[in-house]
């Protein structure tokens, strides 16, 4: 069964765009199908493919690597050289050769999303990449996207519910949400 239905949008590089709605609303239903994670039931998806890079809740960090190990981790896979200004990009400089394992929620959050400055994509689909930042960390998360991502040509889709401080068009997907069962079934997308 559909979450959402007659969604459309088209982003240029430099282009980013803010996903809003209510919890449930599809957010991260679309943002996995634009990823290709899951298939759309119609439609098509264009552009994104082998382009993009999927950040969710889960920071993709294993707890007995260093953060330096883990920022290298993500450059082999990748295929792609380690920038050096990373660590202090993200505020990590200090906790270079602490264990993934100890780190706070926060700095969790912090190497989880420096991993995007890693790998190269030029399409980030961001879901709550915030979760757990502190307002300091905010900004400099947004800086990374403004500055380094956005100004560079990438393209952003963010499903968060507070400000970035980011001059970004919004879509509020509450008009695309589809009707829901009425012989019971299930609207949601992961069971």
């Amino acid at each position: 069964m559909p979450v959402l239905t007659g969604v459309s949008f088209r982003l240029a590089p430099g282009e980013g765009l803010v996903l809003r709605g209510a919890n449930g609303i599809g957010k991260t239903t679309l943002l996995r199908t634009v990823a290709g994670l899951q298939p759309p039931l119609s439609g098509t998806i264009e552009g994104a493919g082998e382009r993009a890079g999927y950040a969710s809740h889960a920071d993709g960090i294993k707890p007995a690597l260093t953060v330096a190990e883990t920022l290298q981790f993500w450059a082999d896979l990748y295929r792609a050289e380690l920038p050096e200004d990373v660590f202090e990009l993200f505020d990590l400089a200090d906790l270079r050769d602490r264990s993934a394992g100890t780190l706070s929620a926060g700095q969790g959050r912090r190497l989880g999303l420096a991993r995007l400055a890693v790998i190269g994509r030029e399409v980030l689909l961001l879901d709550e990449p915030t979760v757990s930042l502190d307002a300091f960390s905010v900004k400099r998360f947004a800086s990374f996207l403004r500055e380094r991502h956005l100004a560079r040509g990438g393209i952003a889709v963010i499903a968060t519910h507070i400000d970035l401080g980011l001059d970004l068009p919004t879509l509020d997907l509450t008009p695309y949400r589809a009707a829901h069962d009425a012989a019971g079934g299930s609207d949601e997308a992961f069971l």
